[in-house]
């Protein structure tokens, strides 16, 4: 079954779908790891935007029921070169082609997606559309021209959670995480660490966060323009009052900074990968992370009460900070990895550690 790709600048690239049929628009972005295709599609962060895979062969290892980091798929498509034919992993229970048919995603194949990736470094992250199935070329270019693209556009309220749950009832330490589209990995890493997570939605009032009488907060990471959820950082600034360990994590990292008076900035084509180099400027130590995210906060912004701890090897962009004084941190990569390495997990394990020295200073 044909497909098309049309991009913004005009290019319509023709290949073949391997999903549903139907048409999606959304902002066109590369990913550049080489396993994870899975965690990939199913992060809540990449709503409205399609995942261009670098590498070329996909589908290889299958879908299995233990790597979805969502159940619900907010990704507006994919972009692939090769779907494989065959699916070879014990873990498998259904091909990635199934997999598209299963959750409605419209798909395609038999894109040049190096040309893609080298275009899209060029002109930077663009507007898109896929067309599948019964295929008119104009139609889908003013598709993709008529998208309103990510700029301003609070995508909280599409991903979180329309209710309050708990994990792991016999967690030593309480955290509530503020879930702006959190993955499931990272809620996996906390309850290794022996926590009680109360998970809420992005909306929810600090008064009643503070209700639940938490040892801590994370913000997690999400899709979407951080200076466009207004509402959220306003809650935020007043948890910041309580003076409660806070963390941030990718999109929570962006608020937790626009929150202390930062700034944040739409980067041309974004970090999204498993291998990307980022130096710890405190110990010189390199960690190579898990990246996922088109904005980021602005080192000429930030105010003497910010001292940065992490950045980027790739383009020295800003990638951790926390606060000179009080207990606040964020993290612009994914500590928790799904998928890619763990250099920096331990980050969950240096935030814990903070937690419990409070604990200890008020004995």
């Amino acid at each position: 079954m044909s497909a098309v790709l049309a991009l913004e600048t005009g290019q319509v690239l023709l290949g073949n779908s391997v999903g549903v049929t139907g048409m999606r628009v959304g902002e066109v972005v590369f990913n550049t790891a080489l396993t994870g295709y899975q965690e990939i599609i199913s992060d809540p962060s990449y709503s409205n935007q399609l995942i261009t895979f670098t590498y070329p062969h996909i589908g290889n290892t299958g879908v299995n029921p233990d790597d979805y980091q969502s159940t619900k798929i907010s990704a507006a498509g994919v972009i692939i070169k090769s779907l494989s034919k065959y699916m070879s992993n014990w873990r498998a229970t259904i091909s990635l082609h199934d997999f598209f048919l299963q959750q409605k995603i419209v798909a395609i194949a038999g894109i040049d997606t190096r040309g893609l990736t080298k275009l899209l470094r060029q002109h930077g992250a663009l507007r898109g559309c896929i067309m599948a199935g019964s295929v008119d070329a104009d139609v889908a270019l003013q598709a993709a021209r008529n998208f309103a693209g990510l700029n301003k556009q609070d995508l909280t309220g599409a991903v979180t959670t329309d209710k309050i749950y708990t994990i792991n009832n016999a967690g030593l330490l309480h955290l509530v995480l503020i879930d702006f589209g959190v993955k499931s990995s990272i809620l996996d890493s906390l309850v290794k660490l022996n926590c009680k997570i109360t998970v809420v939605p992005a909306q929810t009032s600090s008064q009643a966060i503070l209700d639940l009488k938490p040892d801590g907060i994370i913000l997690s990471n999400g899709p979407g323009d951080p200076q466009a959820c207004t509402a959220i950082i306003a809650q935020i600034k007043l948890l910041l009052n309580a003076k409660l360990p806070i963390f941030g994590i990718c999109l929570g990292h962006q608020l937790l900074a626009l929150a202390l008076g930062a700034k944040t900035y739409k980067m041309p084509f974004g970090h999204h990968g498993a291998n990307h180099p980022v130096q710890d400027v405190r110990s010189k130590q390199v960690l190579i992370t898990s990246q996922n995210h088109g904005f980021a906060v602005s080192e000429a912004s930030l105010g003497d009460i910010i001292e940065i701890t992490h950045k980027s090897l790739f383009d020295n962009s800003l990638q951790g900070f926390k606060h000179v004084s009080l207990p606040f941190f964020g993290f612009q990569g994914h500590p928790e990895a799904g998928p890619g390495p763990h250099d920096a997990l331990n980050l969950f394990e240096e935030f814990i550690s903070v937690i419990r020295s409070q604990h200890a200073e008020k004995k």
